[in-house]
């Protein structure tokens, strides 16, 4: 490990932000908790929309920016109900998802602490 290395290049660059999202999204296809609060019936969107945006948070492309702009979480999940119930869902399907990957003990800490904080910041409801 470099010094300067960044952890979307710990974790494997690409391939693996690509394929951590395809799996989380396969969980969330299939959970009708969260399937209510994805509007588009095909979910390829949200997949490529979350790829490229955690690419960039870890220190990959800024692709993200460049296509949509400012990141602006908690402004673009306001429209959707969140509640704890379905910030449980999601980081559910993401740790799963997460912990599907061989990924290094420190590489998994960071992402799934990151998703732990993320989702609580997303809650925008009572329940």
């Amino acid at each position: 490990m470099k010094l300067h290395d960044t952890l979307y290049e710990l974790a494997g660059g690409e391939d693996t932000f690509r394929t951590l999202v395809r799996r989380f999204y396969a969980g969330v296809a299939a959970d009708p908790v969260l399937r209510a609060i994805y509007p588009e019936e095909d979910l390829s969107g949200a997949t490529e929309r979350l790829t490229l945006f955690l690419i960039q948070y870890w220190g990959g492309p800024q692709t993200y920016s460049e296509t949509r702009g400012h990141p602006r979480l908690r402004l673009r999940h306001q429209p959707f109900a969140i509640g704890r119930r379905e910030r449980e869902a999601w980081l559910g399907h993401m740790t799963a998802a997460v912990d599907s990957l061989d990924l290094a003990p420190a590489v998994r800490k960071a992402l799934l602490d990151y998703f732990e904080t993320a989702s609580t910041a997303m809650i925008n409801r009572p329940g």
